[in-house]
């Protein structure tokens, strides 16, 4: 088996040597590994770094995120013929002894992803605040993708080359939480390995303050439960609305016919509003539900596709 250990970076020439330094050179199971770095439009030494260690490369023309050097990685990783995909930071944020304890469920096919669960409430670098948004971002994905990941945030994972060939991100964000709720949705075995961290090379560069942090979080969690769980996005909130005004419009009527309705206008109005508010709620439900139900016909199609497609490059005699 070949394990391909990708590394997104983006300006990571001072870091990129310990990274690469730090990987195992051999593990159990495994007769092939190769490390493979995703530059992301850096403007620095780091494709000649990696160059230089030994690492593939692939380049992105300019910055384009995380979530898209990760895809654009595990592309790269999937011609590279990885059989595992280990993706890493180059911030050397991961510990490279953890990645036997990462690998070997998918080696031993228990698991078609697994994730290196930090101790989060122990690293010092992360505020109250942070610690917080990553238990309630864990909570939030465990709901969503019926899976028991405590740390969802983590990058620090394990992917077969099946569950590899099977992920779509649409954030732009970040790809951590998502594809972890489409590994749940797809049925795939997920499983999790305890991971310790190393000290903090430089600050984080997913957000330029806290507030954007937990901005860009919270839109996360929005646009995750509307996409993967439209109908209860909408359609619950759209029924309760309609329950509400539905009462209201009943009291409006009770005292309509007891003679005192025009006292009452007002009780009509806001009935009115809260059962069209609803109704357009519930069908905004249907509709998302119907469009994501064609959204996961779409992405079975396209993995069986490219399951075809890459058995015919590594076997052209068909056998």
């Amino acid at each position: 088996m070949r394990v391909v250990i990708q590394i997104p970076c983006h300006n990571e020439e001072a870091t990129l040597p310990a990274v690469i330094a730090d990987l195992p050179r051999a593990l159990p199971g495994i007769a092939d590994i190769r490390v493979l770095v995703i530059d992301d439009g850096s403007t620095d030494r780091t494709v000649e770094v990696a160059r230089g260690l030994g690492a593939a490369v692939v380049s992105l023309p300019r910055k384009s995120g995380l979530a898209k050097a990760f895809l654009t990685g595990i592309d790269a990783a999937l011609a590279m013929d990885a059989d595992v995909v280990v993706n890493t930071d180059g911030d050397g944020q991961y510990r490279g002894a953890d990645i036997a304890s990462l690998v070997a469920p998918v080696v031993a096919r228990r698991a078609d992803l697994v994730i290196g669960v930090r101790p989060v409430t122990e690293i010092r670098s992360f505020s109250p605040l942070k610690k917080l948004l990553q238990r309630f971002g864990s909570a939030v994905t465990r709901a969503a993708s019926g899976t028991a990941v405590e740390d969802a945030p983590s990058g620090f994972r394990a992917l077969s080359r099946e569950a590899a060939m099977r992920m779509h991100v649409f954030n732009r964000y970040t790809y951590t939480v998502e594809t972890i709720i489409q590994a749940g949705q797809k049925g795939m075995a997920i499983a999790t390995v305890p991971v310790g961290v190393n000290a903090p090379t430089r600050p984080s560069r997913l957000a330029r303050s806290m507030t954007s942090y937990v901005a860009r979080q919270m839109l996360t969690i929005i646009r995750i439960f509307m996409t993967y769980r439209p109908f209860v996005f909408f359609a619950v909130p759209g029924a309760t609305i309609f329950a509400v005004g539905f009462a209201i419009g009943v009291r409006f009527l009770f005292h309509y016919f007891g003679g005192d309705g025009s006292g009452h206008i007002q009780s009509l109005l806001l009935a009115v509003l809260l059962l069209g508010s609803g109704f357009f709620l519930v069908i905004v439900g249907l509709l998302a539900d119907l469009i994501s139900v064609n959204r996961n016909l779409l992405e079975r199609i396209d993995w069986q596709v490219r399951s075809l497609d890459d058995k015919r490059r590594r076997d052209p005699s068909g056998r």
